[in-house]
């Protein structure tokens, strides 16, 4: 297996691992429709309904999270854990690659299942046997370091780390009330919990951009970096229940590779997560691994 091979199914863990803390901290200001919510027997617009939800969803500090995204052709992957967000995002979560082109790279190496690790400034995912054996060094773990991955992607770099090191699963309320088109859907069960359904259209780079610390300069490549993929707007839909946690949230759009969608489902909130940082004996940074010179 050449080092190429390993480079590119390193780049899959990282979109992978990207997309896995996108569904906890959801994704990468307005007024809402004249249809109220409900909270007991005060009715409330949507946004007002949101602001308690946005309050409640950031304090709540962790959660259990299950996800399944479609990244058109590139990948389909489902992913399980916990997580948790008052000091960034941490957790511990297991992602299953079960379609798609970066799926079958990954084939190349033995694994369709990687174990995540999420800490404060960066993550790590084992990348099994194969990989240690024939160009980890005898080592299973890959460390993706915030900084490094913000100076090899550019803005969209910078905006992923501060979204991974500062933003919490209501990044999705954010949205809505920043979309200027929210709307109250209704009442609906999900997974035996009674829930009220929001939804509005967000446009995908001024949102991220407004909710990162990039300034003109880096909003303008971002933008760049949106188009090219063909990611414009996005629907967000949420469902929360009576005491304003979200319990689930969906989001879709088009790229240039197809259809982009999101689910994620929330649960037993304030659970305890405990990350442990892999042994440094056991770990490779993505970075070597990228410096690696290719061979036939």
């Amino acid at each position: 297996m050449n080092s190429t091979t390993m480079r590119r199914a390193g780049l899959s863990i990282a979109v992978a691992a990207a997309l896995t803390g996108v569904a906890a901290c959801g994704s990468s200001g307005g007024d809402g429709d004249t249809k109220s919510g409900k909270k007991g027997s005060v009715a409330l617009s949507p946004v007002a309904a949101l602001r308690s939800i946005d309050d409640k969803t950031g304090n709540a500090d962790s959660a259990k999270i299950e996800s399944k995204t479609v990244m058109g052709t590139k990948m389909s992957m489902d992913m399980t854990g916990s997580m948790a967000w008052s000091d960034g995002i941490t957790g511990n979560v297991t992602a299953t690659l079960t379609g798609g082109t970066q799926a079958e790279q990954m084939k190349q190496i033995g694994q369709s299942k990687i174990d995540y690790r999420y800490l404060k400034n960066g993550f790590y995912a084992n990348m099994g046997d194969k990989f240690a054996a024939e160009a980890g060094g005898g080592k299973h773990w890959l460390e993706y370091d915030y900084d490094t991955l913000a100076q090899m992607s550019g803005a969209a770099g910078d905006a992923f780390k501060d979204q991974m090191q500062n933003t919490t699963p209501n990044q999705s309320v954010k949205m809505l009330l920043a979309s200027g088109d929210v709307k109250r859907v209704g009442e609906e069960t999900v997974r035996g919990t009674k829930t009220t359904h929001y939804a509005g259209t967000v446009d995908a780079a001024d949102f991220t951009g407004k909710n990162s610390d990039l300034d003109a300069g880096q909003m303008a490549e971002l933008k760049q970096q949106f188009k090219a993929v063909g990611l414009s707007t996005q629907t967000v839909d949420i469902w929360v229940n009576d005491d304003d946690l979200l319990v689930k949230k969906t989001e879709k759009g088009t790229t240039n590779d197809g259809e982009f969608s999101q689910t994620a489902f929330y649960s037993d909130y304030g659970t305890p997560v405990s990350v442990e940082k892999p042994p440094a004996s056991d770990t490779l940074s993505f970075k070597d691994l990228m410096n690696q010179q290719p061979k036939a």
